[in-house]
């Protein structure tokens, strides 16, 4: 659907709607859905799912946070995937989606969809760059798919973010200066950081008005690691002989030669966001947002290898020669060297939205929002291995490579909504809903250098396609009697995908440009929630839904690649097919609240990366599996003001099986991958005075696999979880002081990863010991 429909749509709808909506900068999502706190008990429970939130201050007070995805790691079972900070692949992970799974969750701002849908992949992270740590007023999180206001993509939960509305003359203004000391086989390094943010807002009769620049520059750790091969020379090979190699043990338990430091990319992000808010009437708000994003990068390599000269030793020849090969002192086997490749990134992205609401006290109040998000340059440039032992690809002779673009890319989302006064015993919520995802994908060769050459004037692949999804949904807060309350919704649900297809000059003539036939199907998911509110300070609610979430348009348009190998598209993917279920017994106590919930899912057609054993040859590709079951239990506790302490905390183990699968038969009974068993938050703040406070976290994730079981040995093929390469436990200390030293101002300090712990995600190193400082001043005019 093209944006000026959309936009169009959306305030026609509105400037015709007889009922009233929330302020023009609440997110579409809250209306009644957001009560229970995170902070006290709320008894009874008011909403379909379970709801936990932090504010600004609670951020501000126990996070060092740079970038807004931060803000959310010590809620319960809520982890970013933020593998160094100004990560654009930072995946939100929950209850039961793995951090490769984007699409089964959904991050929304102010009521515009932050998360990025093309993909359910580990690239494809919600834009969390669109929204300042400052920006944030307080966050919201749904877990589970139990509301009809909200499609499939919420089975691992949803994130509402509400950035704070201009009501009066506010400005703020924030320098952070961070460094991340970190380790690992021959890289010993300081790697520091900048951010500052700037934001001006004002509220002038029916105007309002918040206008804000960031600007973060960062070195990130190297992410992947080069290693050697060993070789069978056909015949007598001449051999360069080399030293500075590292060894060390891989996940699989192998021996393992580490040669080079890859991928410590240095970013460079601007973002810019201007809001403005109108009261056209007494009962009618309007608002707009224009976010605009950029980012360039560098990820250069780093050679631990010499020859005996002293010379850095990168890359062994494709051809022929003394450069095929290189031996190490007092090793007798011959070896290549995985190319250590340089790349360069630069992207342009913008996101508008469009808001209005109408409130005039009559018994319905309406809101519509609609956004349109746009890649307009997003290309990644990558040096080719050009052959030679001392060349890194950078210096004077830089080899060809490759230029993948994904300019064009983009998604545009419509969301209406009605939502009745209490009529009653009933509280209706009505709405539509649509949204169109376009793919282009291209990657064309580079002749000569890769940094700065032209591309070859035709792509050398290519991926295009389209989706979209038109939807209506109802649901009633139903107060059956004074101690029932009966939540119960359906979402219909039109999906489309069209205009599909591949280009691979690579291929022979007659597969090089595969067209595909445009798809459509129509589901529908009922929710419902029950919950019991006759016991003194308890709350006890039972939720079960129904959940479809659809392939997305690069799950079957366009060719993946994963970290292990390539993953070929299948455009004749079903959708994933969730029930969800849910019981939670909440409590008040003296001075907060204990929450227990038991949670788990029936996934049919789980969309996952496998091998289909049942043709020959075999196909690796993201397809079907017929059953996965999760389980999972969380219990949670909070505790406030107790003679100037704060503690909240959260322990939740999962277990997620696969339970019937008929592409791999051999993987019944095995786990789902990057879903860890076990979970723990703890945070501990003491306010000594109202000026000064000090605070410590605790962060805790168990053993999950990085890969599905090996069917051929029965194992798992991480069988040495804790280096380089596997997904890793990990255990993380946290602290951070703050110092409010003037009416306007506040310093604070602290540190991440205190013991400096190691670990990884696949193949990924997340960071090391990391020192903050952060200076911010904070003024709020009268109104």
């Amino acid at each position: 659907m093209p944006t000026h429909i959309i936009f169009a749509a959306a305030a026609a709808l509105c400037a015709c709607a007889p009922g009233a909506a929330a302020g023009p900068f609440a997110p579409v999502a809250p209306l009644a859905e957001v009560t229970i706190k995170a902070s006290r008990a709320k008894a009874p429970p008011n909403t379909p799912a379970t709801v936990e939130t932090i504010g600004a201050g609670r951020i501000a007070e126990t996070i060092n946070t740079v970038g807004s995805a931060a803000a959310l790691n010590y809620l319960p079972s809520v982890h970013a995937r933020e593998r160094y900070i100004g990560d654009r692949n930072a995946i939100l992970v929950m209850r039961v989606n793995s951090s490769i799974a984007s699409a089964q969750t959904l991050v929304y701002a102010d009521g515009l969809l932050l998360s990025n849908l093309l993909n359910n992949s580990f690239s494809t992270a919600p834009r969390w760059g669109m929204v300042g740590p400052d920006e944030i007023d307080h966050v919201d999180v749904l877990y589970g798919p139990f509301s009809a206001l909200y499609p499939g993509n919420s089975a691992g939960g949803v994130v509402l973010m509400t950035t704070r509305a201009p009501g009066r003359f506010a400005a703020r203004a924030r320098l952070d200066l961070f460094e991340q000391r970190f380790k690992l086989y021959g890289t010993a390094r300081s790697l520091p950081g900048a951010h500052a943010s700037a934001s001006f807002g004002d509220k002038a009769g029916a105007w309002s008005w918040r206008l804000s620049a960031d600007r973060l520059d960062n070195h990130g750790q190297p992410q992947t690691f080069g290693v050697a091969e060993l070789a069978t020379p056909a015949g007598p090979a001449a051999a360069t002989t080399i030293s500075g190699e590292l060894r060390d043990t891989d996940p699989g338990g192998r021996a393992r030669i580490v040669t080079s430091a890859i991928g410590a990319d240095h970013t460079v992000q601007h973002t810019g966001t201007l809001r403005i808010g109108l009261d056209i009437s007494p009962s009618l708000r309007a608002s707009y947002t224009l976010g605009l994003w950029q980012n360039r990068s560098d990820a250069p390599v780093q050679s631990y290898l010499r020859d005996g000269a002293g010379a850095p030793v990168y890359n062994t020849a494709r051809a022929g020669g003394a450069g095929r090969y290189v031996r190490f002192a007092g090793d007798p086997g011959y070896y290549t060297l995985a190319g250590a490749s340089p790349s360069h990134a630069e992207s342009e992205h913008s996101m508008h939205g469009l808001a209005l609401a109408w409130r005039d006290g009559g018994a319905w109040q309406w809101q519509a929002v609609a956004s349109a998000y746009r890649q307009h340059r997003d290309a990644s440039r990558s040096a080719a291995n050009n052959g030679t032992l001392h060349d890194p690809g950078t210096g004077a002779h830089r080899p060809g490579g490759t230029l993948t673009s994904a300019g064009g890319t983009g998604w545009a989302n419509l969301d209406v909504r009605a939502e009745s006064k209490r009529r009653g015993a009933h509280r209706f919520s009505v709405g539509f809903h649509s949204d169109r995802y376009a793919l282009k994908s291209a990657t064309t060769r580079l002749a000569s250098d890769w940094l700065q050459g032209a591309a070859a004037q035709a792509p050398s692949s290519n991926s295009y396609g389209k989706t979209s999804t038109q939807a209506l949904y109802a649901q009633d807060n139903w107060d059956l009697d004074p101690v029932w309350l009966l939540v119960a919704g359906l979402r219909l649900e039109r999906w489309r995908a069209y205009h599909g297809s591949n280009f691979n000059l690579a291929n022979a003539p007659s597969y090089r440009q595969l067209d595909y036939a445009d798809r459509a199907r129509t589901d529908a998911s009922p929710k419902l929630s029950l919950a019991y509110r006759g016991l003194q300070d308890w709350g006890l609610r039972a939720s079960l839904a129904r959940a479809v979430r659809f392939p997305t348009v690069a799950e079957i348009f366009q060719v993946i690649s994963l970290p292990d190998n390539v993953k070929q598209n299948d455009p004749n993917l079903k959708a994933e097919d969730v029930l969800a279920a849910e019981l939670t017994a909440e409590r008040a106590i003296a001075h907060g609240m204990l929450r227990l919930s038991l949670f788990g899912e029936n996934k049919r057609g789980a969309l996952i990366a496998q091998t289909d054993t049942t043709v020959t040859p075999t196909i690796s590709s993201i397809q079907n599996v017929d059953r996965v079951r999760t389980r999972g239990a969380e219990a949670v506790f909070a505790l406030r003001e107790l003679q100037g302490f704060d503690l909240n905390g959260s322990v939740t183990h999962v277990k997620s099986t696969i339970t019937r699968d008929s592409r791999n038969p051999g993987l019944a009974g095995s786990d789902q991958p990057r879903i860890p068993d076990w979970r723990a938050t703890l945070v501990a703040l003491y306010r000594q005075s109202a000026r000064l406070s000090y605070s410590a976290s605790y962060r805790y994730s168990g053993r999950q696999h990085n890969a599905l079981l090996n069917t051929n040995t029965g194992n798992y093929k991480d069988v040495n979880p804790k280096v380089y390469g596997a997904v890793s436990r990990y255990s993380l200390l946290d602290a951070k002081i703050v110092y409010k030293f003037a009416r306007h101002w506040s310093a604070s300090a602290g540190v991440n990863n205190i013991t400096s712990f190691k670990y990884y995600v696949n193949p990924n190193p997340y960071p090391q010991r990391t020192f903050f400082t952060s200076l911010a001043f904070d003024h709020q005019g009268t109104p």
